[in-house]
């Protein structure tokens, strides 16, 4: 039982499951007739409302055997929740059933281990899994997706997820520092428009749609160009007069056109919010935005559960053409909905708030997201199928938002230039500045754009995923317990390393690589063809079956009681990753008539490049040799420039304007690129006179580490 939503003086039993409000026999009215709805089935108000109280099909009260199934409460403590479940469902299902947010990215499978609950009482069947420790074992952890109900339960949200609330939401707050002022005129793609509109008379006789555009014009709507789906005018009558005229229309605003998505009783009094979303091929990023102000409250990021299928996008592709595109869709929309459940819940705001949404993302990931056909981007002439999306309703794919919500994704100009490089343009704003500028994002593709606001040339290369961790032994993304930096003792050669998190280390980031094999280089542990040159009585030194590898960290100093090492196969996978990166660079150029002392900046975005010492990327040819103070780091542009989108009808239709204006230059059959690629597989490339720094400090170093080798022998 409980208090009617709009009658608290009444007592009902009639639960609206989806929204979770009651409704008195008086209000018996579902609230989202039109979309369809997983609590369907079991509400009561959709049971009495559109069924009149007759069986409902296809819902079976009883088993076969005659004996009717057996129901559990289930109790969310900390959240103040409960659900009631049949024998057999799962925790998970609970979970969702009560509308508590579990970050489950892997769809239930019980592959990704973060849907943890803490169980407080009662009888459920959980199945054993190394993704929990025995430590969290002794608590009682559970994965929530493996954990089958056999009778009433109480369980808890774990203490550490209850912290990562307040950091998800923190993170929501140094964001909006740092994209504060970028949109002063918000104008978002949908509008929840409240009206108090005349009531129909003798002398005002015109229609119900008729009243509604009326209304419409008057709060400054253009209904020139506006549709009203048939569902929406099925509707309008009982709406119109449910709370005598008082209504609120959903409105999207389209780029030609407009739409009337939806007309509800009563005029709103809900926040309407916005998600931002960067679909990068390793990792996603969420954003969760009010819509009023711009105000940024909670972000949040996780790993693309599609690197199961491949680290790059032509694995990607080629798993879609192997398996379909449904499982590899299915896959990021797990990652996506259990960020928003994150951040909605780090906030304790309704899901069901979110009506606009921004995608950005390289033209693979769009693809795949939307369910659309791939493989044609992977063979010549490298066509996608769209490059510029309509809007679409969150509604009719997997989001899990409001279902009328607007969703707009970012375009992009090729096949391998996409939405997230022209999210990075439309944040950086050089598509409107005179300096000559080279613009790089570095993650698994290398995309990189030269030019100003008079022209722009784009272009991809291939980095590979070693950057992110892929292909390295001990690589891994930024996370907690990733080694960020690194120096090297030039006496002893013992490593100093940060560690993100600030706790014992458990592999190695891009940026702490960079660091690594610079400072290896320049102490003479590694020959500028990247093979090793230290001696083999160093405790440094070890065989890695038949090759030679370094020990960064030893095992009684790392989290994983494990050695720590970086091998030869490691150093080769990071110099082709740099190479590709560095020929890119330079082909680009050339093909502009132009060389890198003509380039007045260097834009580096990416999170990869959040730690990246310039001076250490240059020195392993990643970047060129050029004056430092051109060099300048933006952070994220892709979440950045979808975030702007989001807030701004301006922006999104100048994000079409920066896509439609790029030149692509295609690398895949460049004679020019491959023999750039083959001159940059070295420490840092083949042609020395390019890197004048770089090479007057090694032979610096050669002559200081020969004497120190002569004073040696002479003291011996």
């Amino acid at each position: 039982m409980g208090k009617c939503v709009k009658h608290p003086d009444r007592e009902t039993s009639y639960l609206c499951m989806k929204h979770n409000i009651y409704m008195c026999e008086e209000c018996l009215k579902c609230p989202d007739p039109e979309i369809h709805c997983k609590f369907r089935p079991s509400c009561p108000v959709w049971f009495m409302d559109k069924r009149g109280g007759k069986e409902i099909d296809n819902i079976p009260d009883e088993k076969k055997d005659g004996k009717k199934e057996k129901e559990y409460k289930i109790i969310f403590n900390h959240e103040n929740k409960e659900a009631i479940v049949k024998e057999g469902a799962t925790l998970l299902e609970a979970a969702q059933l009560a509308d508590v947010p579990l970050n489950a990215s892997c769809n239930g499978k019980g592959v990704c281990g973060k849907c943890k609950l803490v169980l407080e009482s009662g009888n459920v069947d959980s199945k054993s899994t190394p993704l929990l420790t025995d430590k969290e074992k002794e608590k009682k952890y559970i994965l929530a997706c493996q954990a089958i109900i056999h009778g009433e339960v109480i369980v808890s949200i774990p203490e550490e997820t209850r912290e990562k609330k307040l950091k998800v939401a923190g993170m929501g707050k140094k964001a909006t520092e740092k994209l504060k002022g970028l949109v002063t005129n918000i104008s978002p793609m949908l509008r929840n428009i409240s009206l108090k509109l005349d009531p129909p008379t003798l002398d005002d006789s015109v229609s119900d749609l008729d009243r509604l555009h009326r209304g419409l014009v008057k709060k400054g709507c253009d209904t020139s160009r506006i549709s009203t789906g048939l569902n929406v005018i099925q509707e309008l009558s009982a709406a119109m007069r449910d709370d005598d005229f008082n209504i609120t229309a959903t409105v999207v605003q389209k780029k030609c056109s407009s739409e009337i998505m939806r007309v509800v009783s009563g005029t709103s009094k809900n926040r309407s919010l916005g998600i931002a979303i960067d679909v990068g091929t390793t990792s996603v990023v969420v954003y969760l935005v009010d819509m009023a102000d711009g105000s940024i409250l909670a972000a949040t990021s996780g790993h693309n559960r599609q690197a199961a299928c491949g680290d790059d996008v032509i694995n990607r592709i080629i798993c879609a053409e192997k398996d379909g595109v449904k499982k590899l869709s299915k896959m990021v929309f797990a990652t996506i909905n259990g960020l928003i459940n994150e951040a909605i819940d780090s906030v304790g705001e309704n899901r069901n708030n979110i009506d606009n949404v921004v995608i950005s993302g390289n033209t693979t990931m769009t693809h795949l997201l939307l369910q659309i056909d791939s493989r044609n981007i992977r063979r010549e002439p490298y066509i996608p199928t769209v490059s510029a999306f309509p809007i679409l309703k969150a509604g009719n794919i997997d989001l899990n938002v409001n279902p009328v919500a607007a969703v707009f994704i970012m375009p992009g100009p090729a096949s391998y230039v996409g939405g997230d490089i022209v999210s990075g343009i439309l944040y950086t704003g050089l598509h409107k500045k005179e300096p000559l500028t080279l613009f790089i994002d570095i993650g698994t593709n290398g995309e990189i754009v030269l030019g100003n606001k008079e022209w722009m040339m784009t272009a991809s290369c291939s980095a590979g995923p070693a950057f992110e961790g892929g292909g390295v032994r001990w690589g891994m993304r930024a996370e907690t317990g990733a080694i960020e930096k690194i120096s090297i003792d030039p006496e002893t050669l013992d490593p100093a390393i940060s560690v993100v998190g600030n706790v014992l280390p458990r592999g190695i980031c891009g940026s702490g690589m960079i660091d690594l094999i610079s400072e290896m280089l320049l102490k003479g542990i590694i020959q500028q063809n990247g093979k090793f040159s230290i001696d083999p009585t160093n405790p440094r030194y070890i065989r890695e079956g038949d090759e030679t590898a370094f020990i960064v960290v030893f095992a009684d100093e790392t989290s994983v009681d494990r050695d720590i090492i970086f091998t030869e196969t490691d150093i080769d996978n990071i110099l082709r990753s740099k190479g590709a990166v560095y020929a890119g660079f330079t082909v680009l150029l050339n093909q502009a008539g132009l060389d890198f002392s003509m380039v007045d900046q260097v834009i580096i975005t990416g999170g990869f490049g959040q730690y990246l010492d310039i001076d250490k990327a240059v020195t392993i040819g990643l970047l060129p040799d050029i004056e430092r103070s051109k060099f300048k780091y933006m952070g994220n542009s892709s979440i950045a420039g979808a975030y702007m989108a989001l807030l701004s009808e301006d922006y999104r239709k100048e994000a079409s304007d920066i896509s439609n204006n790029m030149t692509y230059i295609d690398f895949s059959s460049n004679n020019d690129f491959m023999h750039e690629f083959t001159s940059a597989l070295f420490l840092p490339h083949t042609n020395m006179e390019a890197f004048p720094n770089i090479m007057a400090e090694l032979i610096k170093n050669k002559a200081m580490l020969n004497e120190k080798q002569l004073n040696d022998k002479f003291c011996k």
